[in-house]
């Protein structure tokens, strides 16, 4: 079956290569070739259950769209195949599959609220999950996780500290910003008429400084305590007048 879908779709013209796919076996196919790659595998190669479509940021290189086909031969056999395309980040527009499959009605409007792809043609491209007024698209890697930004967080351990807590207190802890939250330096209010950040850009931690232990004493690192110590080196001797 998955060298069949293969070579079915490249005997009708379409530009069809296998893609590397730890599961099952995954074909890309030219955007331009969606529609009809999708009516080729359902018709000529038996491909007539529809299981999901979704998509990945795969950031400069644009978003990846894949959909999960299968074939029940009966029993517990079951043939499964994945369709991938790459659609550009700046123009993120893909032909609807609903008038094939009538599966991808909802897939397809749960990856456009997602992801800000438009599905061209679809009948109801309406937002499925997310609440009225929601702003942005939240599997997007630029969308900034408002929530971790306004909950706080534990911050990190430091190396070789137990998870229990010593007698004395609860563990120190490095503060960190939590994962999906960029240096507030380059997120939040900007001053009128400055720039929009780079969405490709990927998020910084913030800088923080360091604090002193408990006493005051000053933390060294390992390259400090190995260092041998400063020899204190004589004044110099005046000139003879």
């Amino acid at each position: 079956m998955s060298t069949d879908a293969l070579e079915t779709l490249t005997d009708a013209g379409i530009a069809a290569t296998q893609a590397d796919s730890f599961g099952p076996l995954a074909i890309d196919v030219p955007t331009e070739s969606w529609v009809a790659a999708h009516e080729m595998l359902r018709d000529a190669v038996g491909l007539t259950f529809f299981d999901f479509l979704t998509a990945s940021d795969e950031l400069t290189d644009g978003f990846r769209v894949v959909s999960h086909l299968a074939d029940f031969w009966g029993g517990a056999h079951v043939e499964h195949l994945l369709v991938r395309t790459l659609i550009p980040r700046d123009k993120p527009v893909l032909p609807t599959l609903s008038d094939l499959y009538a599966g991808a009605n909802w897939h397809e409007r749960e990856t456009h609220e997602m992801f800000g792809i438009t599905f061209a043609d679809h009948p109801n491209l309406l937002p499925l999950l997310l609440p009225d007024g929601f702003e942005g698209n939240p599997l997007r890697k630029e969308f900034i996780l408002a929530s971790r930004v306004a909950k706080p967080w534990p911050g990190a351990k430091e190396p070789g500290e137990s998870d229990h807590a010593p007698a004395h207190g609860a563990p120190s802890r490095r503060r960190t910003l939590p994962p999906g939250v960029p240096d507030p330096d380059t997120w939040g209010p900007r001053p009128p008429g400055s720039p929009d950040p780079d969405p490709l850009a990927p998020a910084q931690a913030a800088a923080t400084p360091a604090r002193p232990r408990r006493g005051g004493a000053e933390r060294r690192t390992r390259k400090q305590a190995e260092a041998p110590p400063a020899t204190e080196q004589p004044p110099a001797a005046e000139p003879e007048s």
